[in-house]
C-alpha cells in the first residue's frame, strides 16, 4: 500500500474528526480509509488514533506525529508546485509581518498587488513595532528595517536605508539652519524617548581631525579621513512612537532624525527640508528574513523576488531618491547561526 496514501489518509481522518467524513472528501468508501490507517499504525507500531462510535482522538504519539506529516505534505506540494507549469503557481497561505510604519506605507499597499498576481495565496500580514520570533510565531516572511542581529534566520537585503535630518522651511527660517551636527545642540530636537528601540542615537559622518603620530605605525595621522559619531540630542519633545515624531516635525516643533521612506513625500512637496546632508552616515538595511528551509515555500520565494522587484525601481522611493536598491554584494541570502528573533 502507498505509504504516502496512508499519510494522507491519516491526515485527512485526524482533521476532519472522522473515517467518514475524510472518505466521503475523497470519494472512497469509509472502510478503504479504514484500512489505510490499520496498515499505517501496524507499520509504525504504534496507536495513532483511538476510535470510538462517537468520536476519534488522537494519541499522544498521534498528535506529534500529525504535525510532522502536515508539515511533510505541505513541503511536497511545494515542491511540486515549483516545478509545474514553469512553477509559476503559488498557493497556500502567506504569513508576513513587518515593523508598523514601514509596514503601513511600503508593505500593506503591495499585497493586494501580490495577491493578484497569484490569487491561490492567501495572506496574513502582521504589523507589529516588537521584534517578532518569526519561527515560534510561524512567520514566513518579516521585513526589518535597520542593522541585523545575528540570527538563526536567512536574511536577504531589499534595499538601503538612509536617516536624514529634517526641518520645516518655516522653523529653519525662525532659529537657523545647523551647518555641522555639533550644532544640534543649539536646537529643538525631536527624539525617541528612552524605552525606544533606538539606543545609539543620530549617526552622522564627519572628518577626522590629525591626531598627530599614530602610536600604532608611528605614522602621522592623515587628516581627511572620516569617523561616525553618535550623538544624542535633546529638547522639550520626545517620544516612543515615531509617527508622533513625524508628525511634530510636520507641525514645525523641531528637528527630527528620520528613515528617507518617512519623509521623502513631504520633501517632495517642499513640506520638509533635509539639513547636515554631507555628514549622512552610510545606510543601513531593509531586509527580509525568513526561516531557513531547504526548499522554501514558492510563495514565499515569489514574495521576496516580488519586493525585491518593488523596492529595486530608483522611482519607487520617489524623487528625493536617497534610497536605493541593495547593492550587488547584497542581494544573495545569508545565513548566521545563533538564537533565532
Amino acid at each position: 500500500m502507498d505509504r504516502l496514501k496512508q499519510l494522507e489518509s491519516f491526515v485527512a481522518i485526524a482533521t476532519r474528526g472522522s473515517l467518514t467524513a475524510a472518505a466521503k472528501a475523497e470519494g472512497v468508501a469509509p472502510a478503504i480509509m479504514g484500512r489505510r490507517l490499520d496498515a499505517l499504525e501496524e507499520r509504525l507500531g504504534v496507536k495513532l488514533l483511538v476510535r470510538t462510535t462517537r468520536r476519534i482522538t488522537l494519541t499522544h504519539e498521534g498528535s506529534a506525529f500529525l504535525e510532522d506529516c502536515q508539515r511533510v505534505l505541505v513541503e511536497l506540494a511545494n515542491a511540486e508546485a515549483s516545478v509545474s507549469a514553469g512553477g509559476v503557481k503559488a498557493s497556500g497561505h502567506l504569513r508576513i509581518t513587518a515593523p508598523a510604519g514601514f509596514g503601513r506605507r511600503h508593505v500593506a499597499p503591495l499585497v493586494p498587488r501580490f495577491h493578484a498576481m497569484h490569487p491561490e495565496v492567501t495572506i496574513s500580514l502582521n504589523l507589529s513595532d516588537r521584534v517578532i520570533d518569526v519561527t515560534g510565531e510561524n512567520f514566513d516572511c518579516a521585513v526589518r528595517v535597520g542593522d541585523m542581529p545575528d540570527s538563526s534566520l536567512v536574511s536577504m537585503r531589499l534595499a538601503d536605508n538612509r536617516r536624514r535630518c529634517v526641518a520645516t522651511p518655516a522653523f529653519l527660517r525662525r532659529f537657523g539652519t545647523p551647518r555641522h551636527p555639533s550644532d544640534l545642540s543649539r536646537f529643538a530636537c525631536l527624539t525617541l524617548s528612552s524605552d525606544a528601540s533606538q539606543t545609539r542615537g543620530w549617526a552622522f559622518r564627519v572628518p577626522r581631525a590629525a591626531q598627530g603620530r599614530d602610536p600604532r605605525t608611528g605614522a602621522d595621522a592623515a587628516a581627511g579621513e572620516y569617523e561616525v559619531i553618535h550623538l544624542k540630542p535633546t529638547g522639550p519633545l520626545d517620544c516612543s512612537d515615531g509617527q508622533v515624531l513625524h508628525d511634530w516635525c510636520l507641525a514645525g516643533h523641531g528637528i527630527a532624525w528620520r528613515s528617507t521612506w518617512e519623509v521623502e513625500a513631504e520633501i517632495d512637496a517642499g513640506l520638509l527640508v533635509p539639513v547636515l546632508d554631507e555628514f549622512a552616515a552610510s545606510p543601513n538595511g531593509i531586509y527580509a528574513v525568513f526561516p531557513q528551509r531547504k526548499h522554501g515555500p514558492l510563495r514565499v520565494r515569489l514574495w521576496l523576488e516580488f519586493l525585491k522587484s518593488e523596492y529595486g525601481r530608483p522611482e519607487y522611493w520617489g524623487s528625493a531618491g536617497t534610497i536605493a536598491p541593495a547593492s550587488s554584494a547584497s542581494t544573495q541570502p545569508s545565513a548566521t547561526r545563533k538564537r533565532a528573533r
